[in-house]
């Protein structure tokens, strides 16, 4: 399946594969568009909406039963596609707010919290969805939705989630007016424990996110 067949007319648009499918292109093609910096005002609103339709489509594969590909063994895709470019883009795009702190089990009791990257959560997430599309257009369909629903449950639906919830916050603090604290050096390649995490994560002061973000605080 190309390109050119990845929206062909006659593709039933209420079936689950096509629906899954459109959702994940439109996602990849979005999230690209974004990190060319082209619109820097809107990049956080924007990425905000795009991972909130992602994830409806990953609620959907969540719900449905388990998907069981065709083969014992999963063909080959071929070589990854390298996204280092578009990390680096992203995390220019969204500096000082590419940052923030995630606790990644909620159910797991004393987890700290842990330094994360949005930058690094987007690539991660668009890793897992090209693999899937690469399937689907290659005509495996079955294999597409088996991998996708996978890496949904062990990877890219929990990253998602994590960046999601920064993304969000981030409009939060700025729309309603409400300082961060400053991150004062907070990186993902630091050992914090709680005490420390606590203290440091957070101290961006909205009028210094507002500006690089093109936002404005409410009045």
């Amino acid at each position: 399946m190309s390109d050119a067949t990845l929206h062909a007319t006659d593709q039933n648009p209420d079936d689950f594969s096509v629906q899954i499918a459109d959702q994940i292109e439109s996602f990849l093609v979005a999230v690209t568009e974004v990190a060319k910096g082209d619109e820097p005002e809107s990049a956080v609103p924007f990425l905000l909406l795009e991972v909130s339709q992602l994830l409806l489509a990953g609620g959907r594969l969540g719900a449905h039963e388990d998907i069981v590909p065709d083969e014992r063994y999963e063909p080959d895709s071929g070589p990854e596609p390298d996204v280092d470019e578009l990390r680096e883009n992203l995390a220019r795009l969204l500096d000082p707010v590419d940052v923030y702190s995630e606790v990644f089990d909620p159910y797991e009791p004393r987890k700290a919290p842990v330094p994360a990257r949005i930058s690094d959560d987007l690539t991660d997430v668009i890793t897992d969805l090209r693999h899937g599309m690469a399937h689907y257009r290659a005509g495996r369909t079955t294999e597409a939705l088996w991998w996708w629903q996978f890496s949904y449950f062990s990877n890219w639906g929990s990253t998602a989630s994590a960046s999601l919830r920064a993304l969000q916050s981030v409009l939060a603090h700025v729309r309603l007016d409400q300082p961060l604290a400053e991150l004062d050096g907070l990186d993902t390649d630091q050992g914090m424990g709680d005490d420390t995490l606590e203290i440091e994560a957070g101290r961006v002061m909205v009028e210094e996110i507002a500006e690089p973000l093109g936002l404005r605080p409410a009045k």
